[in-house]
């Protein structure tokens, strides 16, 4: 006898719950960022009438008694990314701004699950629940899944698993493409030529973007006029973790209560901390005697995101400065940052400079690496490519904008993966190297490769995420699009690209039992690659902060280190950085810093000795 087969539901459907959250009267004034006011059941009433024209045919939105928003949605994406729910969240702040009813900044809670065999509707609406009580704490609208479908992966992560990552990037990476040609060759098949010419044709795009950015480089913008009127209040966002910052955060908010801008500027520090520190008390010291600075202690806060995204219910600019907790930005920063602002930028980012750069041999190479980025690759890109990228200090926003997009503690590169919300959603990120900000460079390997390890493993979480939705947006241009390709997809796979001119030259080596490197066009092409990067430590060097300037051999022996070994360092991290995403190590690891030098950005380095005045513990901050 045949059983009757179960009947699948006609439609996959989730259950949303959107709590909507703002400051509660009064505790505003305490700063406390934690205590929220909830919507009245009118309200919350009325909000889900007026969301309920941007749903779909059997949809449905509901009130509850306690001010949240329960939806019934259809699920169209099948990878976990309801593109709709986020959609209904920004038009949840669009409904209660239209309201009228709260003062201040919106945290929406938003938190989803799917209705499946094994989670009914009344479970998906729990599981939704927690997951919206969960995005509140986090403050960047962003939709979070619960649920028995979600698998937590917490891979064992020690010295031997990060030493196999090193092995399979580096001898993996040769011996396996080897072998892999020899067996081929064993068929029959000489696939050789074919990566001979792929080979150098990925060197010369690299080549020359990186000499077609070095001469767009050399042109910087033109800063707008001033505009017409009186410029509007401003705010500097300070985000610190005080154990790593405790000793140089009292400097850096005495640096920014020195800035003159003609708007006024307001400082707001967003701090958190694992346990009470003695300088807090010296904060609130600081705080009742300078009536511009205002000091949030984000008690919820495990991340620079989540400081941000509290600091947004004080600040009251019209624009916004970030900044981590060692940058002192020139005199002049905001006027200037106002004046792009007004001219239609959404986002500014200025040039990042290393002010301790003189401390030692490392700290030397990392400034001139800092000058390559800041005053040569990023002015360059956003010339060539006509966009701009937010990186995660000296970086001002429209404050409007910030609001709506927020930043991500789910990525460890938020600040990137905040530039391509932007930029999908049409905004304008424009570069402006001639708007200068000082930090302190890490002073150790170890702490190098702990940041730049979560800096590539952060792009390639923005790659994978937002590579394909930027590509297909309508609202980028061709040109757009192109040097998406190049940052967020060609950049990714370069790195195991490279490493394939070992492996052919070893094959070549065997097949023919030795190498003729004479081909005019080999020789053509490597000169070409070769040059490429000293071209654009020449251009840094011409581009660069007066203080580094004075010092061309810094530029010298950097160019030799990256000719040497500097640049298969940091490809060797980038590859590195792919397996550790594709294993799952996702968690966040706080890169040790020992700063050697704590002195004024006013503080000129005039020779090449080495000070060291050791500050702080690990780093917590921006890519």
């Amino acid at each position: 006898m045949l059983r009757p087969r179960r009947r699948r539901p006609l439609r996959r459907e989730i259950v949303a719950v959107i709590v909507p959250a703002w400051a509660e009267p009064g505790h505003e004034q305490g700063h406390d960022v934690t205590a929220y006011a909830r919507a009245p059941e009118a309200v919350a009433d009325e909000a889900a009438h007026l969301l309920a024209a941007y749903l779909q045919r059997d949809e449905v939105v509901t009130a509850t008694d306690d001010g949240r928003l329960v939806f019934r949605l259809r699920r169209a994406d099948r990878a976990a990314k309801p593109v709709r729910l986020q959609e209904m969240a920004y038009h949840a702040i669009e409904v209660f701004d239209r309201l009228g009813f709260h003062a201040g900044v919106v945290d929406l809670g938003v938190g989803w699950a799917p209705i499946t065999a094994k989670q009914g509707p009344d479970e998906a609406r729990e599981q939704a629940a927690k997951a919206a009580a969960e995005s509140v704490s986090q403050r960047d609208l962003q939709p979070r899944q619960q649920g028995v479908h979600v698998r937590d992966r917490q891979p064992h992560v020690s010295w031997w698993t990060g030493s196999r990552q090193v092995i399979a990037a580096t001898v993996g990476s040769v011996l396996l493409p080897f072998f892999a040609l020899v067996a081929a060759y064993r068929f029959g098949l000489d696939l050789s030529g074919g990566l001979y010419w792929a080979l150098v044709g990925a060197l010369l795009v690299t080549a020359a973007t990186i000499w077609a950015e070095s001469a767009h480089a050399l042109d910087p913008p033109r800063v707008p006029d001033v505009p017409e009127g009186p410029a509007p209040r401003a705010s500097a966002l300070i985000a610190a973790y005080l154990p790593n910052e405790a000793d140089s955060i009292v400097e850096t908010l005495q640096h920014f209560l020195r800035q003159q801008y003609d708007g006024g500027l307001q400082v707001v520090l967003a701090y958190n901390t694992p346990a009470p520190m003695t300088v807090e008390a010296e904060l609130e010291a600081m705080a009742a005697e300078h009536d511009a600075l205002t000091i949030v202690k984000v008690h919820d806060s495990t991340s620079k995101a989540q400081n941000v995204n509290a600091a947004l219910r004080v600040a009251d600019g019209e624009f916004v400065g970030i900044f981590d907790a060692d940058h002192h930005p020139m005199p002049g920063a905001f006027d200037r940052a106002w004046r792009w602002i007004a001219d239609g930028a959404d986002v500014v980012q200025g040039h990042c400079v290393i002010r301790n750069a003189g401390d030692s041999w490392l700290t030397r190479l990392i400034a001139v690496e800092f000058e390559q980025i800041y005053a040569v690759s990023h002015p360059g890109r956003a010339a060539l490519h006509g966009f701009g990228v937010f990186g995660g200090s000296n970086g001002y926003w429209r404050a409007a904008a910030l609001e709506r997009i927020r930043l991500r503690a789910s990525y460890l590169t938020e600040d990137i993966e905040a530039s391509m919300r932007v930029l999908e959603a049409g905004g304008r990120l424009v570069n402006d190297p001639g708007l200068i900000s000082r930090e302190l460079a890490p002073d150790t390997v170890s702490a190098l490769w702990s940041q730049r390890m979560r800096w590539a493993q952060g792009w390639f979480q923005v790659s994978c995420r937002h590579l394909w939705p930027v590509l297909k947006s309508p609202r980028l241009s061709l040109r757009q699009k192109v040097g998406v390709s190049y940052l967020l997809g060609w950049r990714e796979v370069y790195p195991w690209i490279v490493m394939t001119a070992w492996p052919l030259l070893g094959f070549l080596a065997w097949r023919d039992g030795g190498l003729d490197l004479s081909s005019p066009l080999f020789l053509l092409a490597t000169l070409f690659v070769s040059v490429s990067g000293p071209l654009q430590t020449l251009a840094a060097w011409r581009l660069s902060a007066p203080e580094l300037k004075a010092h061309p051999r810094w530029f010298v022996y950097a160019a030799i280190a990256n000719l040497l070994a500097y640049t298969e360092f940091k490809n060797l991290i980038s590859r590195v950085a792919h397996l550790k995403q594709l294993r799952g190590e996702h968690k966040w690891v706080v890169t040790p810093r020992t700063a050697q030098s704590t002195a004024s950005s006013d503080d000129k380095p005039t020779d090449d000795r080495d000070t060291t005045v050791t500050i702080g513990a690990p780093e917590e901050g921006a890519a």
